[in-house]
């Protein structure tokens, strides 16, 4: 062990802390009261003061809250944006069209991919899937595509592609850039560069393993379908640190439409005055946010505009999802209403917010505590005078671990892997980017790319592909099949597409 390290009792409590955290995780229970005990032990083994102790519990929580608001802020916009485009049936509009494309089950598949990618990076999975399987699975089924493999192109492209990047976003980025004293912007490149690597292997695998179960286009398909009741496993709606599986089916309509007819009549119900307004957003808000994606990606290409730094990107999104969502109100309730329901669509996306990453917060503020500059903000401290507790505890160990950068790399996947065990794939990243950081110096691989290989093996694990207690259940329960099953169906691809992004971050980062 490195003499130039002392550790305390503060560093081994953290260290406790740390594991019981991700034992309460293996057996998928909410980790939100280990993550406040610890907080309140390790600041009582530093200071020895109880008083200082109690006020950390709060002061964690806080700093953590200061740290990642835009988080929520642009989560709440989006949602709210969501929300007005619903009222004008934009939506539907929006993808509807795809529908006339599928002919057969291979370019469903494809379409039901790409259209729930799009939609998921925009607006996160949760309002992607009721949305994507009740106007485009339904025709994908009809075109010969069987359930199963629709739920899992589904769960691929949403919970894993894009969740795992959360690109437009910036939700899992920011938290494991922040956690491992990175750059967010640099983490999100990596994430993305990673989960589409992710993404078409699992998503090129499943079509392989599961092109024979393909069948002719035929109505009658539908029909069997419909027939069929909502399944998904309701004895894991509860389990793990997020009911996000809540969320999903809170962001669905009361009655999903499934058939053409279904469609016509929910778009039908806005009134003749509105529904060219409902044609408008249907085509500015996309547009919109490809402008926004374009000027984001072409500096990163050699093209000379303004690269955006930091929280630049994040706050063009949010600030045109707050216009975009003035406009739509307005268009949809006139300029006297739309004060009051504006207001509505914001509150609305907050309660969204902090029910989808609430927990969050206690959780990061005891990881915060293992880096030198969090942890003086939560103690009152200068940074000088607050010790790096997990960093000195790596470094303590680091004679005993193997510096290589395959081992680090897959050792960071998998304990991503293990804290996507509760079924919530962002409870784990202040964890793996804080363990990024200080694994950083030992492997000699950039900290960036370190917290987008841990974030992708908890969010492709706990986001919703890989364990059946995660919103994996609403996938299934939208598609009508066991969740089991599609478990099963998508363990072996995803697990060969995790293991091959990691090995590509490994040579080529």
């Amino acid at each position: 062990m490195d003499s130039t390290v002392t550790l305390t009792a503060a560093h081994w409590m953290y260290l406790i802390g740390v594991v019981s955290i991700i034992v309460t995780m293996m057996f998928r229970a909410n980790v939100l009261v280990p993550s406040i005990i610890a907080t309140f032990l390790v600041v009582f083994a530093w200071t020895g003061n109880p008083l200082d102790a109690v006020g950390s519990v709060f002061g964690a929580s806080f700093v953590a809250a200061k740290e990642l608001f835009n988080i929520f802020l642009v989560i709440a916009l989006m949602t709210a944006l969501l929300n007005s485009l619903k009222a004008l049936k934009s939506d539907i509009l929006m993808v509807r069209p795809f529908r006339i494309l599928m002919k057969n089950g291979g370019v469903s598949y494809l379409i039901l991919a790409a259209v729930t990618y799009l939609i998921s990076l925009f607006f996160w999975p949760t309002p992607a899937v009721p949305l994507v399987c009740a106007v485009l699975l339904p025709a994908a089924i009809a075109a010969g595509l069987p359930p199963l493999v629709g739920a899992a192109a589904i769960a691929i492209a949403g919970q894993g592609m894009a969740l795992s990047s959360d690109y437009v976003i910036g939700v899992a980025p920011g938290i494991s850039a922040k956690a491992a004293n990175a750059v967010a912007a640099l983490v999100a490149d990596r994430a993305l560069v990673l989960s589409v690597i992710t993404g078409l292997v699992a998503l090129t695998l499943v079509f392989v393993f599961h092109r024979k179960t393909f069948k002719v286009a035929n109505p009658v398909l539908l029909e069997n379908w419909q027939a069929l009741g909502q399944q998904g496993g309701s004895e894991y709606e509860h389990e793990g640190s997020s009911h996000k599986v809540e969320i999903a089916k809170g962001t669905s309509r009361d009655e999903q439409p499934v058939t053409g007819q279904d469609l016509r009549r929910e778009i039908a119900s806005v009134d003749q005055s509105r529904q060219k307004w409902s044609k408008v957003f249907a085509v500015l808000t996309p547009l919109v946010f490809l402008v926004i994606i374009t000027i984001m990606a072409l500096p990163k290409l050699g093209i000379p505009l303004q690269d955006l730094k930091g929280g630049a990107g994040a706050s063009l999104v949010g600030g045109a999802a707050a216009l975009l969502m003035l406009l739509a109100t307005l268009a949809y309730h006139g300029p006297k209403a739309m004060l009051e329901e504006s207001a509505n669509h914001i509150t609305e996306g907050f309660v969204f917010a902090f029910r989808a990453m609430g927990s969050v917060l206690p959780i990061a503020g005891f990881f915060f505590l293992g880096n030198s500059e969090t942890a003086a903000a939560i103690l009152g401290m200068s940074a000088n005078q607050t010790p790096s507790l997990l960093f000195d505890l790596v470094r303590g160990a680091q004679d005993w671990l193997p510096h290589s950068k395959l081992f680090v790399s897959f050792g960071l996947l998998i304990v991503g892997m293990i804290t996507g065990v509760d079924g919530s794939g962002f409870s784990g990243l202040p964890l793996t980017g804080a363990l990024a950081g200080a694994m950083a110096p030992v492997s000699g691989m950039e900290g960036a790319t370190l917290a987008a290989i841990g974030q992708m093996g908890a969010i492709w694990t706990g986001g919703g592909t890989l364990i059946a207690w995660s919103s994996l259940i609403a996938v299934a329960g939208f598609a009508r099949v066991s969740v089991l099953d599609l478990v099963r169906v998508l363990t072996p691809p995803v697990l060969i597409g995790l293991a091959a992004s990691t090995v590509a971050a490994v040579l080529f980062f």
